[in-house]
């Protein structure tokens, strides 16, 4: 099997308030728009917000969403001033990643994620 591509997709039981946290308080840039659909830029990933079957379709689920940034402080401070309530404050986690919780209207889990200049992740480990 070869993959060529790869995105999330939530199926909203709210397309425009999901739209509006993806787009406004989130601030991801629109990767493109369909008739009833809108795809946004995540790092090196893509979120679609799928404004059809949401109502009708019932979600299993159970994962998360990860998005790195590059300041959590100033990520906090954002999504307050934008309203966004937080699920789970800052904090660094035992395995060394800053986290911090939010959620989508329908209740995705967002990991917000800032990779400390020390951790694994961003030593070559060639």
């Amino acid at each position: 099997m070869e993959i060529l591509s790869s995105r999330i997709i939530v199926r909203p039981k709210d397309y425009p308030t999901t739209l509006a946290f993806y787009r406004d308080a989130l601030g991801l840039a629109i990767a493109r728009e369909y008739p009833g659909g809108t795809v946004f830029f995540a790092g090196q990933s893509l979120i679609e917000v799928a404004g059809h079957g949401g109502s009708d379709v019932e979600s299993t689920f159970e994962g998360a969403i990860w998005l790195q940034v590059r300041d959590l402080a100033d990520a906090h401070a954002e999504l307050e001033s934008a309203g966004v309530t937080i699920v789970r404050e800052p904090r660094q986690e035992p395995w060394g990643l800053h986290e911090m919780w939010i959620a989508d209207p329908d209740g995705v889990p967002i990991v917000l994620v800032q990779v400390p200049a020390d951790h694994p992740l961003r030593r070559d480990t060639r």
